[in-house]
């Protein structure tokens, strides 16, 4: 496991870019925008900004199944090492998900959201699929230095991520795409020279990025002390066993952080708009 914040956020954004073109290019796009205000803030490192730059990001999510040798807290473990402690519980009924997200005492890291599918509850066939994949894997990848930037562990067919595409756009994309960042989240709070999701929006259409509009192209908001939006993601070439396509791979998300009655940012998350984030990645 990694002995740095740093040195593990900065895989995960490696490897994140290499198949998000477009966060590199909005990244650069929101440096821009707070390098021509003169008062901008110094960088405060690679954990918790997006790439050793200005930007600082709020928080990446990581899914996998509830399989025991994949679970939610074996991907845990890597964060907790580092000093992270869990705090909210998340469940998503319709799309048979349970998620936690940690944080870290110092609140300038980023924090971390991870998701399980809960296997048990899909069909028959579609169980078999997952079950096979994580089969192929040895009992300790998930412990290794660099697993939660490591892709895919298995060989999987196009007619088998067709199978389960029926089902769950979510375990379609773990099969596809393995262990990576699902996402990168920009703290719209720390932006120096737009505080407000809206106008980062602008910012984004007026520059010809597409915004995720399930549910609205801005979830959540002060009443919930949380807004949210993101953008669809990039598709990138993926290799399957008989046959090679190109599919969503991973988005950029952003963050607007709202003050509680007792003067702190909140710092959790809101169920039903991640609900909706989740749809950034759908295929159909």
């Amino acid at each position: 496991m990694h002995n740095t914040i740093e040195n593990l956020f900065s895989g995960l954004w490696n490897d994140y870019i290499s198949i998000t073109p477009s966060a590199e290019k909005i990244h650069a796009l929101l440096s821009q925008q707070r390098n021509a205000n003169s008062h901008a803030s110094k960088s405060v490192g690679s954990a918790n900004s997006d790439s050793q730059s200005d930007i600082i990001n709020d928080h990446i999510a990581l899914r996998t199944f509830n399989l025991e040798k994949v679970r939610l807290s074996k991907l845990a473990e890597h964060f907790l090492a580092l000093g992270y402690e869990a705090k909210g519980d998340y469940n998503f009924a319709a799309k048979k998900l349970d998620a936690q997200h940690f944080e870290h005492p110092d609140k300038v890291q980023p924090k971390v959201f991870i998701s399980e599918l809960k296997v048990e509850l899909m069909p028959e066939n579609v169980q078999k699929i997952i079950h096979q994949l994580i089969e192929q894997m040895p009992n300790d990848a998930v412990t290794e230095t660099g697993f939660l930037y490591s892709g895919k562990h298995w060989d999987v067919s196009s007619n088998d991520y067709d199978v389960l595409l029926q089902h769950s756009e979510y375990a379609a994309w773990m099969a596809a795409w393995g262990y990576r960042a699902n996402h990168f989240t920009v703290s719209v709070n720390h932006l120096n020279t737009h505080h407000i999701l809206e106008d980062v929006n602008t910012i984004l259409k007026n520059a010809g990025f597409t915004l995720n509009a399930s549910g609205g192209e801005i979830k959540g908001g002060p009443s919930v002390y949380l807004a949210q939006s993101s953008t669809m993601a990039d598709k990138a070439e993926v290799s399957f066993s008989d046959t090679s396509r190109t599919i969503p791979s991973c988005f950029y998300e952003f963050a607007q952080r709202y003050h509680l009655p007792n003067g702190e940012l909140y710092q959790g998350f809101v169920a039903a708009s991640a609900d909706k984030i989740f749809e950034s990645t759908n295929v159909k």
